[in-house]
């Protein structure tokens, strides 16, 4: 009998715990699984919280329904009946103290159409005129692995990035534009520039598919996203897992790995699959020759923080569901999820329910790093006075710190990661690496990766 280890209990391991044990059954193979996870509960970064009646979200606070592989997962799981999907409406930029519309009939701030963009408050006249080179330049020197941020701005100008788009897509990924790649986000705007000759022409005959996605793009469950791993813990009845237990090294030796415990004990292993962050893995594998590649890997960080108020969310400006924080604000916070308006699940009272996000971008992060939950609570709630002229305070909140475990998809990611993959496979043969820190961000993406290294794994005994 073969020993499978997967190290890491967040998505990506349970998931891949879940296919590994699918395919166990079907083709009847000889192997042990083991799942180890060093925290207490399962999950990783998706924890639900429930306070009152609050539902609170540590991590991420929803899942991209449009990924292929999401909605049949949540079927085979029989989570369908609790489904929740978001509520869509009118998000804003805090801007020079007010917060202004971000311009129907665009995509993460670049605009669909041509009325989009001159319907835009957020840019000046110049700007408008500015983003029309759209139209007439064409691609010579641009490909997916270069930065999207170079690439917005020789297409569509640095007034409409930095006004417009920038607040938009740091709301959705960790680290600077200039310093993300084409392929790790929107890597169809480049296949429609070069289909169509114009970013937004492209996106305009592509309408349809984002305005129609963007109806349900999202989803939850009706307690929370801890609904799926509480579930995917009761399906893996095949998998022995050992929670509380931290891995603290991991040896060659002669048949497979020796994996050393903190608890001093340790388990064989023939097959090894690391889903904790590159920081871990970089330790427990201890070696020198992919020490070069795995710094290349970067992480960020942010500060989130729950407000929950005993009064109507309709205090929220009519069909609003959060605004973007720009650079000209005096607000300190980077974004603000109005979170019982948006997922009206999370507020069994319809009572306000705010999420405030505070990002390693902020200049004043490391300041506010240093804060006790108290101060913090102060910050959040002048924020919330200064951007929504709300005065009552919170009946309760909640502070997640993710200190240096937001991955970052640099210009160097994927060049990284290919050395650091080669160099497995001639160092540590039967250890494969996945979750965040390597193949996507988000949870669809990390259900994915768990599918695909299962797969991937079962080649071994098939």
């Amino acid at each position: 009998m073969k020993n499978v280890v997967v190290v890491g209990g967040g998505i990506t391991g349970l998931s891949a715990m879940y296919y590994l044990q699918k395919i166990k059954k079907e083709h009847k193979l000889d192997i042990k699984l083991i799942l180890i996870e060093a925290e207490k509960f399962l999950g990783g970064k998706i924890h639900t919280i429930q306070k009152g009646d609050f539902i609170m979200e540590t991590g991420a606070d929803s899942i991209v329904a449009r990924n292929k592989n999401v909605l049949p997962f949540v079927k085979e799981l029989g989570l369908e009946e609790e489904l929740v999907y978001n509520a869509t409406g009118i998000s804003y930029i805090h801007t020079k103290d007010k917060l202004l519309e971000i311009p129907k009939d665009s995509v993460f701030g670049i605009p669909m159409t041509l009325e989009s963009l001159f319907s835009s408050e957020l840019i000046s006249t110049k700007g408008k005129l500015e983003a029309l080179k759209d139209l007439f330049k064409t691609n010579k020197h641009f490909t997916k692995e270069t930065s999207i941020g170079e690439f917005l701005e020789y297409f569509l100008g640095k007034e409409i990035v930095k006004k417009q788009i920038t607040p938009v897509l740091a709301g959705v990924y960790s680290g600077g534009l200039y310093n993300l790649t084409m392929a790790s986000t929107l890597p169809y705007l480049l296949d429609y520039k070069e289909k169509y000759g114009s970013i937004i022409y492209g996106l305009g005959k592509n309408k349809s598919q984002f305005q129609s996605a963007s109806n349900k793009k999202f989803i939850s469950f009706q307690n929370g996203l801890s609904t799926i791993i509480n579930r995917l813990e009761e399906v893996l009845e095949d998998v022995e897992i050992k929670k509380e237990t931290a891995v603290t090294s991991i040896r060659k030796v002669e048949q497979g790995y020796n994996i050393g415990l903190a608890s001093g004990d340790s388990l064989q292993a023939d097959h090894i699959v690391l889903t904790a962050p590159h920081q871990v893995a970089e330790k427990l594998l201890a070696t020198e020759g992919l020490a070069e590649e795995f710094a290349k890997l970067q992480n960020s960080s942010n500060i989130t923080m729950y407000l929950a108020y005993d009064i109507p969310d309709d205090r929220l400006p009519k069909d609003g569901t959060g605004f973007i924080v720009a650079e000209d604000s005096d607000l300190t916070c980077n974004a603000c999820t109005w979170t019982s308006r948006k997922w009206t699940h999370t507020s069994k009272s319809s009572s306000l329910l705010l999420r405030l996000f505070y990002k390693k971008s902020n200049t004043a992060y490391n300041h506010l790093n240093s804060l006790t939950e108290e101060e913090l609570l102060k910050v959040a709630v002048k924020d919330v006075e200064k951007s929504l002229g709300i005065t009552e305070k919170p009946t309760s909140y909640e502070v997640t710190k993710w200190n240096d475990l937001m991955p970052v998809y640099s210009l160097q990611h994927k060049s990284a990661i290919d050395s650091i993959n080669k160099g497995m496979a001639d160092v540590y043969p039967n250890i494969l690496l996945a979750g965040s820190s390597y193949y996507g961000v988000g949870i669809a993406a990390c259900i994915a990766n768990g599918e695909e290294i299962a797969g991937e794994l079962a080649k071994s005994f098939l």
